[in-house]
């Protein structure tokens, strides 16, 4: 059964900006090697993630991430069952952008989040 997670956090204050790109790169990494995909999306201090896979995949990598010393605030927006992948093209699409298109998103739930990071995928130029 396909899962996935909506996710927001903070970049903990003491990591480098620089540190990001390491994350994208680490994260096409090891998703390619779990068969999980997925967009990352970084506005200079936040990131917002849409996770999808194996349900015990997608739950250990969000554990992870929640214990990953370079994210604060890990919040998740919205988990469920999958019907068919979104992003199957990434094993990590990543792209930058500016605060306010995660303004609104981040404070979102449930359904409401995943319709509003939905909208907001067709206009990212994103990095595969």
């Amino acid at each position: 059964m396909l899962f996935e997670v909506l996710y927001v956090s903070q970049l903990s204050p003491h990591v480098a900006l620089h540190a990001v790109g390491d994350i994208a790169r680490q994260c096409r990494v090891f998703n390619k090697a779990k068969n999980i995909t997925g967009i990352l999306i970084f506005d200079g201090s936040r990131f917002c993630e849409q996770l999808e896979g194996n349900e015990a995949d997608v739950l250990q990598l969000m554990q992870t991430i929640r214990q990953d010393p370079r994210h604060t605030g890990v919040h998740v927006l919205h988990q469920g069952a999958l019907d068919k992948r979104r992003f199957c093209r990434f094993s990590m699409g990543y792209t930058m952008v500016d605060e306010q298109a995660l303004d609104a998103l981040s404070v979102l739930t449930g359904h409401d989040a995943l319709r509003t990071f939905s909208a907001l995928v067709p206009h990212l130029d994103l990095d595969s």
